[in-house]
């Protein structure tokens, strides 16, 4: 079964301050991305959905999409403000993309298939891609969606350079999904981690408790479930312009309906990204570190261009 992989890459990065999809942070100009669909193609993706904005879409396909057609089906899927159903129109004052949700419903046309979907500015992990493409193989609806989430150890998301926010996975006595907490201004603390609560007291984590980072496995019924619930966003929150349809909220609706199972497959890896440009150092500190364990290849696309001709 062929299993897809949508990036979803359609962000602004007005925190970051330019187009951090393409921003090279590997010894040969590699960008994060690229060792996200490097470790995609090694654990089984056979096509890659890139849903980006049309302003950069000629900038893209040159520094990312073309390089990897001969080792994978390259679709493309575009977000943009206007595409919202009707009777509902874009409020001309809006600038905000409508959300992580929405991204994913601009690629219904391209996606007849199980799944995944991750961002294009965070790096994943080679285990964690195996993990979720092997459960898609697998994923069938019967009466209920089957859907997956990759879970991260908390301790191995964290930033040595300040505070991060994070969504503490619940799960049932299965392993599924119950509902995602979500906690702002977690720091590193000892061997665990800290935060002040609302009522402005510290809580103490231990470290281990696993968390989303937005690395999700769906079937094609996601889409269905997607369109019904924007349709109700938008009649509560069109006219609020920072608004935004959250992938987290849909799968929440869908848990507390019955309507869909989540389950979460726990991930080894270690996490990072690049939220602010001053994450750029630590994202290129620890890929070089990768690279003298011998976890990647020093050039990548060396590696698949010689792993292409041995076979």
């Amino acid at each position: 079964m062929k299993i897809s992989l949508m990036i979803l890459a359609a962000g602004i990065g007005s925190r970051y301050g330019g187009l951090k999809q393409i921003d090279p942070v590997g010894p040969h100009g590699e960008k994060i991305l690229d060792y996200s669909i490097f470790d995609a193609l090694c654990a089984g993706f056979r096509k890659i959905v890139f849903i980006i904005r049309p302003d950069f879409e000629e900038v893209f396909k040159k520094e990312i999409g073309d390089k990897f057609s001969d080792y994978a089906e390259i679709a493309y899927a575009y977000q943009t403000l206007d595409k919202i159903p009707p009777p509902h129109t874009c409020p001309p004052e809006r600038k905000k993309p409508w959300g992580t949700a929405h991204a994913i419903m601009v690629a219904e046309d391209v996606i007849q298939e199980p799944f995944a979907v991750i961002n294009s500015d965070d790096f994943y992990g080679k285990e964690s891609f195996k993990l979720i493409c092997d459960y898609l193989k697998t994923a069938q609806d019967s009466g209920i969606a089957d859907y997956a989430m990759v879970g991260y150890i908390l301790r191995n998301t964290l930033s040595k350079h300040g505070s991060v926010s994070r969504g503490v996975c619940e799960t049932d006595d299965q392993g599924n999904l119950d509902k995602v907490v979500e906690i702002v201004n977690v720091e590193q603390f000892d061997k665990g981690a800290k935060y002040v609560n609302k009522e402005g007291r510290e809580v103490y984590l231990s470290g281990d408790e696993i968390v989303s980072m937005n690395m999700w496995g769906f079937t094609p019924s996601f889409f269905g479930f997607l369109g019904r619930n924007f349709t109700e966003f938008l009649e509560k929150n069109i006219a609020n312009l920072k608004s935004e349809y959250f992938i987290t909220n849909v799968v929440d609706t869908l848990i507390k309906n019955g309507e869909a199972r989540v389950k979460v497959l726990k991930s080894q890896n270690r996490w990072f990204g690049v939220t602010y440009r001053e994450d750029k150092v630590n994202v290129i500190e620890s890929i070089g570190n990768l690279i003298n364990q011998g976890e990647y290849p020093e050039n990548l696309m060396d590696d698949l261009c010689k792993s292409k001709s041995q076979k």
